[in-house]
Parts: C-alpha cells; sequence; structure tokens
C-alpha cells in the first residue's frame, strides 16, 4: 500500500491524470456529436436508397392498374418491381414477397388512410431492417390524389449501414483513445529522460546475465544515468575479462596436463599388461590407477576441445560423405556395433566434418548407453539422425539444462563415468555444422536426441 500511494505521488502519474481527463471530455464531446450527425446520415441515405426508387416504380405502374385488382393482378405488379415486394388489397396479398406477419401491425394500420410513403426500422431474423410502406393513389373527384386500397411493402436489410455506423463508433472510441497520448506526451516528454536510459540498463542487464559479457551501454550525456551506463560498462569489462582469464587457465592448465597423462598413460598400459602377475592388492590398484588416468585424459581432452571453441578456434573440414556409413564406421571403431540397434540406409550423403561427426555420435551414444536403457537405436533418416534408449527418460526441470557444462541431474552424485562434457561438445559441433539437437522424452518411455545437420 505504501509503494502504492508513493506511485500517484508522482510527477509523472499527476501529469498524466490532468491531461487525461480535460482530453478526454473534450474528445468524448466532439466524437459523439460526429457519430450521431453521421449516423443519421448513412441512415437517410440508407433509407433513400430504397424508398425512392420503389415509389417511383409504384408510381409509374399505378397508372395502368385496374381497381379493384384481382389475384393475377396483384402477382403481376409484384414481379413487375425490381424489389421483392408484396402487394395488399384488403384481405388478399401477391403469391410473392414477405410475409405480413413481419409487417408491423402499426404500420400497416397507419397505411390505409396514408398518402405518404411510411416506413420504420425493425429486427427481421436476427437483422436490423427498413420496412417500407408505399400507399397505390387513385385521382379523386376534385383531382386530389386518395388511397386506392392497394398496399406496397417491402423489407430490407440495414446490414451495410448498421455495419457502417458500428465500424463509426468504433473509430470515435479509436479517435478518443488516440487523443489521449497527445495529452500524455507532455507529461511523459519530462520523464522520457529517466525512463529511456532505465530500459536500455534493464536490457543491457538482461543480455549480460544471459551470458552476453560484451553487452556494453554508450553514455549519453553528463548526469546521473550516463554514470551509471559508464559504470555498468566497467563491471561487464571486468566479468568479460574475469572470464576469459579463467577460460585461458582452463585451457592452459589443460594443456599442461596433456604431456604428464600421455606418459602416465604409458606407464598404466604396462601395469594392465602386468597386472596378472602382481599381488592381488597390487594388482587391484595398478587397475584403479589405470581407470582413473583414461578418465583424467578423458576430461582433459575435453577441457581442450570446450576451450577451443570458447576462444573460437575450431574450423570445419567439409567433404562430401555417406552420412550411414560414416555413423556406422563411428560404432564400430569402439565397439558398439553388436550392442546398438541401427537403421543406416546408405544414399543419405552430405558435406560435413567426418571427425566432427564422430565425435558427435559418440558422445549421444555414449550418453544413451551410460544413462538410459537398452535397446539404444541409432535411425538415420533423410534430415535427421536419432539416438534413442529405454531408460527413465529425462525428467523436466533437467531437460533445459542437458546440454549444459558440468550440468548433474543428480547433485548428490559427485562422480560419473564421462567428464560432463560430451553433449556440451556433441552441441557445439552440430552448432559449428549449422546445425542443431534436440533432446526430448519418447511416448513409451526413454530419451531422444535429434541431431539436424544441413546435409
Amino acid at each position: 500500500m505504501i509503494h502504492r500511494l508513493a506511485f500517484w505521488r508522482g510527477l509523472r502519474p499527476r501529469l498524466m491524470a490532468a491531461f487525461t481527463v480535460v482530453t478526454l471530455l473534450g474528445a468524448v464531446a466532439a466524437s459523439g456529436a460526429s457519430y450521431a450527425t453521421a449516423r443519421n446520415t448513412l441512415l437517410d441515405d440508407a433509407q433513400n436508397e430504397v424508398m425512392n426508387p420503389l415509389k417511383d416504380e409504384v408510381t409509374a405502374y399505378a397508372n395502368r392498374l385496374e381497381l379493384p385488382p384481382t389475384q393475377q393482378t396483384l402477382n403481376d405488379f409484384a414481379t413487375s418491381l425490381q424489389s421483392y415486394v408484396v402487394v395488399v388489397y384488403q384481405d388478399e396479398r401477391s403469391q410473392t414477397g414477405p410475409d405480413l406477419a413481419s409487417i408491423p401491425a402499426e404500420l400497416r394500420t397507419e397505411m390505409r388512410t396514408s398518402s405518404t410513403v411510411l416506413f420504420q426500422r425493425v429486427v427481421a431474423d436476427g437483422q436490423p431492417s427498413l420496412v417500407v410502406g408505399i400507399p397505390v393513389l387513385k385521382p379523386g373527384e376534385n383531382g386530389a390524389a386518395s388511397p386506392s386500397g392497394v398496399e406496397v411493402y417491402t423489407i430490407s436489410p440495414l446490414v451495410g449501414p448498421e455495419r457502417a455506423i458500428t465500424n463509426l463508433a468504433q473509430w470515435a472510441w479509436i479517435a478518443v483513445a488516440l487523443v489521449l497520448p497527445l495529452a500524455l506526451a507532455l507529461a511523459l516528454l519530462a520523464a522520457r529522460g529517466v525512463l529511456r536510459p532505465v530500459r536500455r540498463l534493464g536490457t543491457a542487464a538482461r543480455a549480460l546475465g544471459d551470458g552476453k559479457l560484451h553487452t556494453r551501454i554508450e553514455p549519453i550525456g553528463s548526469d546521473e544515468l550516463a554514470e551509471l551506463a559508464r559504470t555498468f560498462n566497467s563491471a561487464a569489462e571486468a566479468l568479460e575479462a574475469s572470464q576469459a582469464a579463467s577460460r585461458r587457465f582452463v585451457a592452459d592448465v589443460s594443456h599442461e596436463l596433456r604431456t604428464p597423462l600421455t606418459a602416465m598413460n604409458a606407464v598404466t598400459a604396462v601395469l594392465d599388461e602386468d597386472a596378472q602377475h602382481l599381488p592381488p592388492d597390487t594388482a587391484v590398484a595398478a587397475r584403479l590407477v589405470s581407470e582413473e588416468t583414461r578418465k583424467l585424459t578423458r576430461l582433459v581432452q575435453d577441457l581442450i576441445e570446450i576451450s577451443r571453441f570458447d576462444e573460437a578456434r575450431n574450423e570445419l573440414v567439409l567433404d562430401e560423405w555417406d552420412i550411414g556409413t560414416a555413423v556406422a564406421d563411428s560404432l564400430a571403431a569402439r565397439g558398439w556395433t553388436g550392442v546398438v540397434e541401427t537403421h543406416l540406409p546408405t544414399g543419405v550423403t552430405g558435406r560435413v566434418d567426418r571427425r566432427r561427426l564422430d565425435v558427435i555420435v559418440a558422445n549421444l551414444v555414449g550418453n544413451a548407453l551410460r544413462h538410459g536403457g537398452p535397446p539404444v537405436r541409432v535411425v538415420l533418416r533423410p534430415d535427421r539422425l536419432e539416438v534413442s534408449d529405454r531408460g527413465p527418460g529425462i525428467s523436466p526441470e533437467v531437460l533445459p539444462h542437458v546440454f549444459d557444462r558440468f550440468y548433474k541431474a543428480d547433485t548428490a552424485r559427485t562422480r560419473s563415468e564421462g567428464s560432463g562434457l560430451g553433449l556440451a561438445i556433441a552441441w557445439e559441433n552440430a552448432r559449428l555444422h549449422g546445425g542443431t539437437i534436440e533432446a526430448a522424452n519418447r511416448p513409451e518411455g526413454g530419451a531422444l536426441f535429434v541431431l539436424r545437420l544441413p546435409w
């Protein structure tokens, strides 16, 4: 409540309220007068468009009308007119024309003694309509015309004029709405100098939060808001420099670790070969050291690969390949041919980097084998490659983060067989090709990864 009262005490809302009230009263009065005038004009034009031609036709035909008319005469009279009419004489009516029940009773009563055209607006069949009654006059003894008892009625819909009136009303309200910004412009002009920089700052802050550390704001002027923009830029520069330093550190450490790890892998390979000749406890320790060394090597390799993506040092070596053959070779190289179900038809070709496609396939299939359930299937279609399993699937809260680096669905799990970078590396390689990888859950259970490359 306190914040709400403080807002309404501000200068901007008070100016907006004052200009709004004054302008609204003037706009409503002007729009109302214009609407009433235009409405009457539209209805008069619609009535005259119906009545005048029909009146002329009735007058012209009345000169040859035999009185009292027969049923055939009434029928001929009705059919000779251009409009859809009913011709009435006492209790008889023409066989064509609108139903007399739709003619207002008061209009018919007045028509018996009227010598002029009468009309009345009604609602017929759910739509606004105009009922027109025209008496057929006969010459009197003193030369004055009098009603002959023959009456002509027609019903014309007013959908067009009513629609125009509705549109007119809508435009009247739109005009009022358009006038209001003009009144508010003066009040907003004073706040504009503050609101625009604040909005720019908010947009930049959101971009910075999304990881776009190169975001900067151009300071305008020398006031407090310009100083705030310069402070934001300094913070963004410091954050970008800190992240760059962190990435360089990871890259440098990874490269420094690669040389000793090469030696360690050579030693552990020898230990693996001689493990059967070692005492049991020593053999277990040797195998553990060998396994952990391989995991560390994989992690370092993945870190080096990620650092190359961060530094934009990865390049594509594109060539024309049969995609099915390339995927089959990737599976065979890792001994997965008999473990994974495949449908890899030949004839699907594309320009891809064979090594990077191998990395994508290895990471997607390896992830399915580690975390999914059998059977793991790899299916090649003309426009995509699908890797699926029948495991528990991916929980909804994890799904948006499956390609994040080092993301763990289970926070209690501190170690895993992979490096935590496999799917991130696969996603980066797909992006480098100009493609995408999508993760989803299959309706029948299990996870589904779909690779789309421009092949």
